[in-house]
């Protein structure tokens, strides 16, 4: 299986995958709607990234790390077509509309009130492409106080309250990866396989709507739920969980960190006797359930944190699979590049990109009967020229379009 396509390559030609054959139009910035696009990039479909011809998405200039890309830009844009359009200009909308007629879905993440002004709100597209499938991704959604508010990461991770539950107590933290932003481009994705699922049944799109500020307090559930019904805010407790004790980071003998967890009494029970050696714990009424044993937290660490000391990580972790006790190595990210497991199952790939070769990891999908769809990182406009010409227009028509500014220059790797 060649998983490589040069730059130059037509992408929707080397397309297979279960979504083969759909075609999906977005206006995205950063993670969250990119996020959601590539996903569907890598299950098959043909996604034309629309670009401002100023500088494009500015995802594109957060750092130089990868051969002069930027790493937010390289993990989430393969596999699409970058067409640079100038949508304040006239004749650029008009573009838009015209692959917008043939698209299956639209997805956006643009400020509050941009698609309004441009015509292109999720109501007015409705009306003029009724099948078309539309995905807006917002800060804070409709009908609401913050709903015209600025969101990003961060942002939502705070107001949620998801900050407040990350690092300790007096050391609020952001949880590390882009949380709010990641999962609400993979709900984008959900919203939009559904409603194209409804749309195989009516004939008709429809509107899907998506925001940061839902999807955090989705994933925090179970904090709203437990300090709705006892009125208590929930304190962070590091690497561990408020609910769950003990599951826990431990320094070992040889300089390493291990991480246990227990999830139920009767692991609990394993832990205490098979790891442990300590009977007198399994059977002390203290820890006997899972609130005693979150009450009395502090006391197991310690317990468990002085035995961890006196054994290697290779022991501990032997013990512990053993035992049938959940058990992992704290890894950095420089480990993880390096991991063993990834490198055992594939899955790390290389795609084509404006500058060379470079690595990216497969999507989390393995789906039986299709091999992984990995196209390359698009330079910005990179496929304007091509995408345009199979809209019909001829040479002359994009050197009108350029001198309107409705496009931007031509690609240098183009044959046009």
């Amino acid at each position: 299986m060649n998983d490589r396509l040069q730059i130059g390559d037509e992408a929707p030609a080397a397309r297979s995958g279960p979504l083969a054959g759909l075609t999906v139009v977005s206006l995205e910035q950063a993670v969250s709607a990119p996020l959601c696009t590539r996903t569907l990039a890598d299950l098959g479909a043909r996604v034309i990234k629309i670009e401002n011809p100023a500088g494009g998405d500015f995802a594109r200039d957060y750092d130089e790390v990868v051969h002069g890309m930027a790493a937010h830009f390289v993990w989430l844009n393969r596999g699409k077509e970058s067409v640079t359009l100038n949508l304040k200009s006239p004749e650029g909308l008009e573009v838009l509309h015209r692959l917008l007629a043939d698209a299956d879905a639209f997805v956006t993440n643009l400020a509050p009130g941009a698609t309004a002004r441009l015509g292109l709100d999720a109501e007015s597209l409705e009306l003029t492409y009724p099948r078309l499938v539309t995905c807006e991704i917002s800060g804070y959604g409709s009908g609401g106080p913050l709903s015209d508010k600025r969101a990003y990461d961060l942002l939502a991770q705070a107001e949620s309250g998801a900050c407040s539950i990350t690092g300790l107590p007096g050391e609020p933290a952001k949880p590390g990866p882009p949380v709010a932003d990641a999962c609400t481009g993979l709900y984008g994705v959900i919203s939009i396989l559904a409603t194209l699922q409804a749309r195989g049944r009516t004939g008709h799109g429809g509107k899907t709507a998506v925001s940061l500020f839902d999807t955090m307090t989705e994933l925090m559930g179970y904090a709203l739920t437990w300090s709705g019904y006892t009125g208590q805010d929930q304190e962070p407790v590091g690497m561990g969980s408020p609910s769950v004790a003990p599951y826990s980071s431990y320094a070992t003998s040889d300089g390493q960190v291990v991480v246990l967890g227990t999830t139920n009494d009767r692991e609990w029970q394993r832990l205490a006797t098979e790891l442990l050696g300590r009977h007198d714990l399994a059977t002390d009424e203290r820890y006997r359930d899972g609130p005693g044993r979150v009450a009395h937290r502090a006391e197991l660490d310690r317990v468990i944190g002085d035995w961890c000391a006196r054994h290697t990580l290779a022991h501990i972790q032997k013990s512990a699979d053993t035992a049938g006790i959940g058990n992992a190595r704290y890894n950095t990210t420089t480990d993880v590049v390096a991991h063993p497991h990834l490198a055992a199952r594939g899955r790390w790939r290389e795609v084509s990109s404006p500058v060379g070769p470079v690595r990216t990891l497969l999507a989390p999908p393995v789906l039986g009967g299709y091999d992984p769809v990995l196209g390359p990182i698009p330079a910005l406009g990179e496929h304007t020229d091509t995408v345009l010409r199979g809209l019909g227009l001829a040479g002359e028509d994009l050197a009108r379009l350029r001198a309107a500014g409705a496009i931007g220059p031509a690609y240098a790797g183009s044959a046009s």
